[in-house]
């Protein structure tokens, strides 16, 4: 029991690395860093429904994971091929558009839930005054 306590713990110690050497290497991950801890912030402040902060979770560790697939796909290009190869810039680039694919589809989906209770709160701001 000991022994795969201390292997869990490992793995996680070796995935925090893999998190941290992300975020150091990465300059879109500070983007997705705020911007995730925006729409917290102010899902906080609308006070979403379980369901929307469901839907929001699984589409921020969406982006995030694509993020991560693409930087481990990106080191393992260059280790393959250091060189400039046609294949190898396609991998790259394919990767680079599911992160934009996932970034995009989640600015529509933060649209939609914190879309409208957003504008009513600022309509009742703005009304007040």
């Amino acid at each position: 029991m000991i022994s795969f306590l201390g292997s869990r713990l490992r793995a996680i110690a070796y995935a925090l690395e893999g998190w941290w050497h992300v975020l150091r290497t990465q300059r879109n991950t500070w983007v997705h860093a705020s911007l995730s801890i925006a729409v917290i912030i102010l899902g906080f402040w609308l006070r979403l429904s379980p369901q929307d902060w469901a839907i929001i979770i699984l589409t921020m560790a969406l982006v995030w994971a694509a993020e991560f697939f693409n930087t481990a796909l990106e080191a393992l290009t260059d280790l393959i091929q250091p060189e400039e190869h046609e294949l190898a810039k396609v991998s790259k680039d394919v990767s680079a558009a599911a992160v934009l694919i996932t970034a995009a589809a989640s600015v529509l989906i933060g649209l939609l839930i914190l879309g409208p209770p957003l504008w009513e709160k600022v309509r009742l701001i703005i009304g007040d005054q």
